[in-house]
């Protein structure tokens, strides 16, 4: 995809990640999970990567913290680029130092996240006496300030996460990642596990907290209602690859790529009598199994033969918006099913 790449190096980038291609390599055989992914995130902006379980998401962000578990897993080739530092090629003592001040994660089950026989307010002062060289008292004061920031009473910070109930620790985990104001948050899937009331909550606070740092942030998720309240730009991905990247109204109002349009045709509408939704036939492909040319094509209402010969190029539709399917090859091409999904 090299068009992709020509304009990555503008100063207002943040991060820039090309042709990253990660694969975990077992004894049954070769799980591709991300293949020749590129994207670009600018300073202070929210970039959604979207997908179903399994399209290399995770993947992705334990690529960019330089934690794929090896063995299995092996980075094969690409570029990582963080506010200016080759990622790719720091050691790990250099590492242990990014992850915090850099860039932090958090990660999408607060039950595992946290360390069960340590207090929340301990664990949250480890990461602040790593990255910001503070003495015990100095790092709990600011512990237990960094709790009341996200809503916790600070005398709490006593207590263990298994006192704590599964938004509190979502809570504790914002906090930890906050604590060293890192230029870059990933939020993988970061409400998963809460009732939809706590979910607003914790949106509006991770917004709130990422204004107010100015951080850039990384979100992903499968829900598409999460993307449109909080992300500025969002990144489709299939099998390991983008299919589509724009803004949010490039890819909410004039979306492209069919498997776009799946997603979106699979959504509920308050405003449509349906009585039966319009899923996207089939299943995600193994990563260990991928079809040749484009993955997305045995389940795509538009797949013709010459789908399956090459991986689609990047076609694109404005300064920011492109989509990788060989169906625009054809002359007049559109989605059949509209491309506003308000």
């Amino acid at each position: 995809m090299e068009e992709l790449r020509k304009d990555t190096n503008k100063p207002d980038d943040l991060l820039v990640i090309e042709g990253l291609t990660v694969f975990y390599e077992t004894d049954e055989g070769t799980a591709r999970a991300v293949n020749d992914l590129s994207i670009r995130l600018k300073k202070g902006s929210t970039l959604g990567l979207v997908g179903e379980t399994g399209s290399g998401k995770t993947t992705t962000a334990l690529a960019i913290l330089r934690l794929v578990p090896d063995p299995p897993g092996v980075i094969k080739s690409g570029t990582i680029t963080l506010d200016g530092i080759d990622i790719m090629s720091c050691t790990e003592g250099e590492m242990d130092m990014i992850r915090g001040s850099k860039v932090s994660m958090i990660f999408q089950d607060p039950m595992t996240a946290l360390n069960p026989v340590m207090s929340v307010e301990e664990q949250i002062a480890e990461t602040l006496r790593i990255h910001e060289g503070m003495n015990k008292h100095e790092s709990l004061e600011k512990a237990r300030d960094l709790l009341a920031m996200v809503g916790i009473p600070p005398e709490r910070g006593r207590e263990y996460p298994h006192q704590f109930s599964g938004g509190m620790k979502q809570r504790v985990i914002i906090a930890i990642a906050f604590a060293c104001s890192p230029k870059l948050l990933i939020a993988d899937e970061p409400t998963t596990a809460l009732d939809v009331t706590i979910q607003a909550q914790i949106l509006r606070e991770m917004r709130e907290l990422k204004e107010r740092h100015d951080m850039s942030m990384i979100l992903i998720t499968h829900d598409l209602g999460i993307v449109a309240q909080t992300c500025d730009q969002v990144a489709v991905i299939y099998a390991g690859r983008i299919v589509e990247y724009g803004t949010l109204r490039d890819i909410f109002k004039n979306a492209k790529h069919p498997y776009t349009e799946g997603l979106f045709g699979s959504l509920p509408r308050i405003n449509e009598d349906r009585e039966m939704l319009d899923p996207i036939p089939g299943l995600m492909p193994d990563p260990m199994e991928l079809p040749p040319g484009c993955a997305f094509a045995p389940r795509c209402r538009y797949a013709s033969d010459r789908c399956s010969e090459a991986v689609p190029e990047a076609r694109w539709f404005g300064e920011e918006h492109y989509v990788c399917c060989s169906a625009y090859d054809d002359p007049g091409f559109a989605l059949k099913g509209g491309q506003s999904h308000e």
